[in-house]
């Protein structure tokens, strides 16, 4: 790793005398996210697939065809959208998809994307119908039909495109339309870590930091990490702080668990928000099934949210069960104590 530049500006303070805040012109905060696909870690199938698909197109001298990712929050798809562009050798326009409110915003993109360049749009399940309709023909035929004028005056303006790669991510791949995901000629789905694939992205991330920590702590931080690196990247930084605080500034298992449950991560890696809905689900609603809008307007929080980032896990891990009816928690036996509770 290069050593950084040190920038020296005047007398050090004293010991009793607050030191000034970092100056703008230096090192910016070090980026955590892997810039090749072999810096890549977990996602074996994906990276695999993916690394086949790149190989081929530069080999070709094209551009890489359409890529889908999707899957749960935090898990990589911008990181490998990065990649692909890196790889490909080429740049990365990025937007999302509640931004592109009218044709004319994605019209402006598309047009002044260079030959090869990557389109990444975030939260693709989201673009307006009137603008995903511009999207088929940019897709397929790289050309967008652009219609000046209404009704006996209507008149079709073909403007051609540069072969580019869109690179589309979702939280729901389900909501997409059928034509929007046909068009995609290659379809990933990244699917939570286990704890030792977190355990690697945890030392990885405390090696760019440069932060001392033992194995066994790096454990305790991926194990409560529902699986996620971004929420592991996170826990790191929460218990980094402690550690520099509380102890000796090296992260141990003992440092790890004691600083995450003071940021309220539990053995299970379930945090309050997570306990309070199974809590209410169990106690105030008996178990279930109850609706989601019940639940949100209970819990005081945006539908979204429930749907996006608290169950996914929850759902994969079978503290809750998502019916027909509603959300409810598995039966629990009579001798079986209650796991979660309001109070």
């Amino acid at each position: 790793m290069a050593r950084e530049k040190v920038v020296k500006r005047g007398p050090q303070p004293d010991a009793g005398e607050q030191k000034p805040l970092p100056a703008a012109d230096e090192p910016a905060i070090k980026s955590l996210r892997p810039r090749r696909l072999a810096e890549y870690i977990g996602q074996t199938q994906v990276v695999g697939n993916l690394a086949v698909a790149l190989q081929a197109a530069k080999q070709r001298g094209e551009p890489l065809d359409h890529v889908l990712l999707h899957g749960p929050p935090g898990l990589g798809k911008t990181t490998l959208s990065h990649i692909i562009a890196t790889e490909m050798e080429t740049t990365m326009v990025a937007t999302s998809g509640p931004m592109l409110e009218k044709p004319k915003d994605l019209m402006g993109i598309l047009t002044n994307l260079e030959a090869g360049q990557v389109l990444f749009i975030d939260e693709i399940h989201r673009i307006p119908h009137t603008v995903e309709e511009f999207l088929y023909s940019a897709m397929e035929d790289f050309q967008v039909d652009f219609v000046l004028d209404r009704g006996a005056f209507a008149k079709t303006i073909k403007i051609p495109l540069k072969r580019f790669t869109l690179v589309g991510a979702t939280t729901r791949a389900g909501l997409l339309t059928a034509p929007l995901r046909d068009r995609f000629g290659i379809l990933l789905h990244l699917d939570f870590y286990t704890a030792e694939e977190l355990t690697e992205v945890v030392a990885r991330s405390a090696d760019i930091l440069d932060i001392p920590i033992e194995p066994d702590g790096a454990f305790e931080i991926a194990r409560r990490s529902r699986g996620t690196p971004r929420i592991a990247n996170r826990l790191l930084r929460r218990v980094r702080d402690y550690a520099q605080v509380h102890g000796r500034g090296v992260i141990t298992r003992d440092i790890a668990r004691l600083a995450l449950e003071r940021e309220g991560i539990d053995e299970r890696g379930l945090d309050a928000l997570d306990r309070r809905y199974l809590a209410t689900i169990d106690e105030l609603y008996a178990g279930g099934p109850v609706g989601i809008e019940a639940l949100a307007a209970t819990l005081n929080e945006e539908t979204d949210t429930l749907e996006d980032i608290i169950e996914p896990y929850l759902l994969k891990e079978g503290y809750v069960i998502r019916t027909a009816s509603g959300r409810k928690t598995p039966q629990a036996r009579a001798d079986q104590p209650r796991l979660f509770s309001v109070g």
